[in-house]
């Protein structure tokens, strides 16, 4: 009886194909990880002038070096990534842009693609990583998800954010989806702050990311185009934050659902 739920849970034996797409994912993985080294040390000496400048200027400067910075590694490592709607954003209009969350690779996409300025709410604990760290805090709002009075002042931040013009990029579901499903269940805080400000709210969908960087594999990565589709935007002063979520969150699973399977 042991013997046979043993057999039932473990997985079956990988085979050929798949012993040989391990072994490139691994070996592609240290090409990307060396490329992002050597370009993050170029980058770096661009980025310089953020320690100086104040926003919205600042986030301005840091988009335009990581876009130039992103599109060489992306097209490096076989990532090219492609954008669409980007008309939805509308010139005298600062957005909440919401944007689906798969995989380590999305922030470093996201910030970069948009059309314009933006600052992007980020956990604390990355900025302790060496030179990057640096890099990560001229783009994001900072928060410690294990402080309130962090995420206070951090909800706050953000209003500064859009009260000087610029977009402000949150993840609703916080954590990156391991699921099947196209997106995990989504939390307040972006389309309360979409209420509380009554800025629109713009969703953005991010396809193949987890194809090319899975979260439930280590050290693993396969060239693959990136997609990033900008929807129409959402008034937010038509609905509650409740409301609002509900409507986001469907509109985003509807057009990944039916994207994903053409």
């Amino acid at each position: 009886m042991n013997n046979s739920n043993n057999i039932k849970n473990n997985k079956a034996p990988l085979g050929v194909g798949e012993i040989a797409v391990e072994i490139f994912a691994r070996i592609w993985a240290l090409w990307a990880l060396i490329l992002f080294i050597a370009t993050l040390l170029i980058a770096i000496i661009i980025y310089i002038p953020c320690f100086f400048l104040e926003d919205p200027a600042k986030a301005r400067w840091h988009r335009l070096v990581s876009q130039w910075w992103m599109t060489v590694y992306l097209n490096l490592i076989g990532c090219p990534i492609y954008t669409s709607g980007k008309e939805n954003f509308k010139k005298g209009t600062n957005y909440i842009v919401v944007c689906n969350h798969n995989s380590l690779m999305d922030v470093p996409v996201s910030t970069p693609f948009m059309p314009r300025a933006n600052k992007t709410i980020a956990k604390k604990s990355f900025t302790k990583i060496p030179i990057f760290g640096w890099i990560y805090t001229f783009g994001s709002v900072l928060v410690d998800r294990n402080s309130d009075a962090s995420r206070r002042k951090s909800y706050d931040e953000m209003k500064r954010m859009l009260a000087i013009g610029l977009d402000m990029l949150i993840y609703p579901e916080g954590t990156r989806n391991r699921t099947n499903d196209p997106l995990k269940k989504f939390y307040d805080g972006a389309f309360r702050l979409a209420v509380d400000t009554g800025k629109p709210i713009l969703p953005v969908i991010l396809f193949h990311t987890k194809k090319v960087l899975p979260a439930n594999k280590f050290f693993y990565l396969v060239p693959h185009k990136l997609e990033m589709h900008f929807l129409p935007a959402i008034d937010s002063t038509q609905y509650s934050a409740d409301e609002l979520k509900e409507k986001i969150f469907r509109i985003m699973w509807d057009h990944y659902s039916q994207y994903d399977h053409q």
